[in-house]
């Protein structure tokens, strides 16, 4: 997961790069399409597509609906309508999601140490947003849109769990990219149709390589493995570190500076996913 988030928080620069150059929705189209392919050559390496259990079927269908077309759709159309600020304040909600909803749905305890982790390090988040002022205003519907793509990671993230210890990391990923590329393809057609691609610059097409052989094929297949081995609400807890990652990131390739708030968000975040690992570890132990 650390290096999960590692990938995951450079491509916040690598993005940011590419998209004056290609559209939002072009940008995810050539993304998914070509990491469906990555995926393909890596199984065709190792033998073939692994076939899905018995069952497995369609929740591969729906978890690549949710975790692929889904997420993207609400991501990119939500950014474009909204602040940056409210985008990052609505995902920073994630971890808290996905703890509630396993403890709802009685897949994970929800202990006093768990809750205490998950509040310091969505409270770093916030700290580190804060660092970059708080835009006013933002339209609603984009806000909502994001809102809707923080459940539909959530709900894809725990869907993982129940049911992704049935298949390889790799077999579940390629799967739920295959059943998830479709969707963002057809919505990006206008735009790459519409896009100047000769004017598209190289670093634009760094950032676009980047976003699609590491940030999703590579990281896509880490976090799978991840969120079987620990549980959805201690991989999830992870991300919160991804937008101090990606603010440093920022700095070397972006050039932009840090503030006394990303100082606070930085020990915020350490902080509770030190303490979220540190009780998963013991309770590892003790069952061992």
């Amino acid at each position: 997961m650390s290096l999960v988030v590692l990938l995951w928080g450079v491509n916040f620069a690598a993005t940011k790069v590419a998209l004056p150059s290609i559209p939002p929705l072009a940008f995810a189209a050539i993304r998914f399409t070509v990491g469906s392919a990555l995926m393909a050559w890596l199984l065709a390496r190792r033998g073939g597509l692994e076939r899905p259990p018995p069952g497995l079927g369609w929740p591969l269908v729906w978890l690549g609906l949710l975790g692929n077309t889904a997420y993207q759709l609400c991501f990119m159309l939500g950014l474009e309508r909204t602040s940056a600020t409210n985008t990052a304040l609505l995902l920073a909600a994630m971890p808290t999601v996905v703890t509630v909803s396993a403890s709802l749905l009685g897949l994970e305890p929800l202990t006093p140490r768990r809750l205490l982790a998950l509040a310091l390090a969505t409270a770093g988040v916030v700290a580190v947003v804060a660092g970059r002022g708080f835009a006013p205003g933002g339209d609603l519907w984009g806000d909502l849109l994001i809102l809707a793509g923080v459940l539909c990671w959530a709900a894809f993230t725990l869907g993982l769990r129940q049911v992704g210890h049935r298949m390889s990391a790799l077999g579940f990923a390629a799967w739920t990219t295959f059943t998830g590329a479709p969707g963002l393809l057809l919505a990006g057609i206008p735009a790459l149709l519409d896009t100047r691609w000769g004017e598209v610059t190289g670093k634009a097409w760094v950032g676009l390589a980047y976003s699609t052989t590491l940030s999703f094929a590579a990281a896509y297949i880490l976090y799978s493995d991840a969120v079987r081995r620990l549980g959805a609400s201690r991989a999830v807890l992870y991300t919160c570190a991804t937008p101090l990652v990606a603010s440093a990131a920022a700095m070397l390739v972006l050039g932009e500076r840090p503030t006394l708030w990303h100082g606070l968000g930085a020990f915020l975040i350490v902080t509770g996913v030190v303490l979220g690992r540190t009780e998963s570890e013991v309770a590892v132990a003790g069952e061992r």
